[in-house]
């Protein structure tokens, strides 16, 4: 078993949340650089309403203008994690993994395969079957139809084997926000929610306990809270 922090933030606003990771981040990178083992973080909230650019992101993926954004209380966020723009808000959990994998033998492929895996296992606690799709990143509802659909999306960014950014799980999600940007850069595929699917809100909580455990299970993590 790899030793773990566990923290629920509740809400909390995305540039206290990048400052949190970042200062994580640093922290275990400084760790390794002194030939120590540094500390294992898994940090979950929610953010008020945020769009965030991947570092190849496409700014014309945004279509809000800033007067509109202003109007519908959004910030914008330029990151370092992989993917391009998607939002984050209310009703959405946010988890972020600052792993270091070289505790756990892991590749950074085999990395994002459990992550993916923590939130298929999640989503079938809800008889909702997510799915990879080859070529895209993220879990997707309704594969292999005309209707296939997002419901999480993954952006990890990685240096020395220590992770950083992470998840985000649509559960209660204002999907409207959606309509203001390329989700991902896909164009011509939709977003969901676990509210959307099943047709009635859900218990966060329920769902982060759901998902803690996931990632306990399938990176044998023993968790400090």
């Amino acid at each position: 078993m790899t030793k773990a922090f566990y923290m629920d933030m509740g809400h909390l606003q995305y540039g206290p949340a990048s400052d949190l990771q970042n200062s994580l981040f640093n922290e275990k990178l400084q760790d390794k650089q002194n030939g120590l083992i540094p500390d294992n973080h898994l940090i979950f909230c929610e953010h008020n309403h945020v769009y965030t650019l991947g570092k190849n992101g496409v700014p014309d993926n945004l279509l809000a203008n800033p007067a509109f954004l202003d109007k519908i209380g959004a910030e914008v966020y330029e990151t370092q994690r992989g993917g391009d723009i998607t939002y984050h808000g209310p009703g959405q959990l946010i988890a972020y993994p600052i792993f270091d994998l070289q505790q756990m033998n892991l590749g950074v492929k085999e990395y994002v395969w459990k992550v993916e895996e923590c939130i298929i296992q999640t989503l079938a606690n809800y008889d909702i079957e997510g799915e990879r799709i080859e070529g895209r990143i993220g879990i997707w509802v309704g594969k292999d139809t005309d209707e296939e659909r997002k419901i999480a999306a993954i952006g990890i960014k990685c240096s020395r084997y220590v992770t950083m950014h992470g998840l985000a799980l649509n559960v209660n999600t204002d999907l409207s926000y959606f309509d203001y940007i390329v989700p991902c850069g896909i164009i011509g595929k939709s977003v969901t929610s676990m509210k959307k699917e099943l047709g009635r809100e859900i218990d966060i909580s329920d769902v982060k306990n759901d998902l803690r455990s996931k990632f306990k299970t399938i990176f044998e993590l023993d968790f400090t809270i």
